[in-house]
């Protein structure tokens, strides 16, 4: 049961767009950043919603490594593709436009896809593809990020998490949303296990002497300093299937870096060799695909319907509820929010309370 107090929609949505803007976003782009925040938690992924609001976002525009204001230029653009640079800007508004522009050239060619570079954090991969479902689209996104995830039989952070995401339109209430990282578990995850005074399960994290770490700040801290690292999907080594995820991260950073030529690996940490900060140069990519140009957006979704009814439909295993698909869980999630707001753990309160009164900003909070 939820004991954390709720913050409206409504109040968090108007907040986070004022601190924003006090912060320097100008304010159109203010509103694109709050919604994709406010979107994960609307999905309960809470790892990438307002729990990176000051770390992530208005913490790095304190710090210099990212900029407020976003310049965005095209370096690179045929009738169905795009290379844009963000200029280190806020990568939610570079990837908004992207597919903005994608969406277009998919509903006209039937196919389109784009790469940014020099970019920051895209909030939750989800947002992006889910653009393209609602225009009755296929999106695909994936992005790199700093090193912290090492490859199979490695216990050096090397490549990002990495997510690689789909999302697709079905005849159901919900569209198919595939949205994870490529590592077992994801940064955000680690950082909200800290937050709720919780120890990362065993497992998920590999040390410089090939054994676990379960001490959630502990993990953080020592991830940065290279001292250990996530696993990719699958676990260690090859008998659970690491080298699947290790496959999977690689072709992700691959994409993120190469398609536009931009950095890649060591070079996303955000460091310098002295230890002070820079810029974090992250790479996006994006594909959108349009059902129409093949049998028609009626029949994939009633065939994507079919095939995620079956599979909901089959046998459960024993002491096994239900099936779910992709994207159930987070339809479900914005069905049990959508009335209540958002849950804030007590730090979260603590940095909305920071915020407010660092820009002056006319706000109460209920939990207050």
């Amino acid at each position: 049961m939820e004991t954390r107090p709720y913050v409206s929609w409504d109040l968090m949505n108007r907040f986070m767009i004022d601190v924003f803007q006090a912060a320097g976003v100008p304010e159109e782009d203010a509103k694109i950043c709050a919604d994709v925040l406010l979107e994960s938690d609307r999905r309960g992924i809470e790892s990438h919603g307002c729990n990176r609001f000051k770390p992530i976002y208005l913490d790095r525009i304190a710090n210099g490594t990212l900029m407020p204001v976003t310049k965005l230029d095209i370096v690179k653009e045929t009738p169905t593709t795009v290379v844009m640079d963000a200029n280190n800007g806020m990568g939610m508004v570079a990837s908004y436009h992207m597919m903005e522009k994608l969406i277009e050239k998919a509903g006209q060619y039937g196919m389109a896809g784009g790469a940014i570079f020099n970019s920051t954090h895209y909030g939750i991969a989800g947002y992006w593809t889910s653009m393209a479902e609602k225009a009755g689209m296929i999106g695909i996104t994936g992005t790199n990020a700093r090193p912290s995830v090492a490859p199979t039989f490695g216990v050096e952070p090397m490549m990002g998490t990495n997510p690689f995401t789909f999302s697709m339109p079905t005849d159901e209430e919900f569209p198919f949303n595939f949205d994870c990282a490529t590592s077992i578990v994801q940064n955000g995850k680690i950082e909200y296990y800290a937050r709720m005074g919780k120890e990362t399960p065993p497992g998920l994290v590999v040390t410089k002497d090939g054994g676990t770490m379960t001490d959630s700040p502990e993990i953080l801290k020592e991830m940065r300093a290279g001292n250990c690292a996530l696993l990719p999907i699958g676990g260690l080594g090859e008998e659970t299937g690491g080298y699947k995820g290790y496959g999977f991260t690689t072709i992700v950073e691959i994409l993120s870096a190469a398609l536009a030529g931009g950095p890649y690996m060591k070079e996303l940490s955000g460091k310098n060799p002295d230890g002070s900060n820079r810029m974090y140069r992250l790479g996006h990519f994006f594909f959108v695909i349009n059902p129409a140009f093949f049998m028609g957006l009626d029949t994939f979704k009633s065939t994507a319907g079919g095939i995620l009814r079956g599979l909901r439909n089959s046998e459960r295993a024993p002491g096994a509820e239900r099936i779910y698909t992709a994207g159930e869980k987070e339809y479900l999630a914005w069905q049990e929010r959508k009335d209540k707001g958002v849950p804030v753990s007590e730090s979260v309160q603590k940095e909305l309370l920071e915020l407010r009164d660092k820009y002056n900003l006319p706000y109460t909070f209920p939990f207050e």
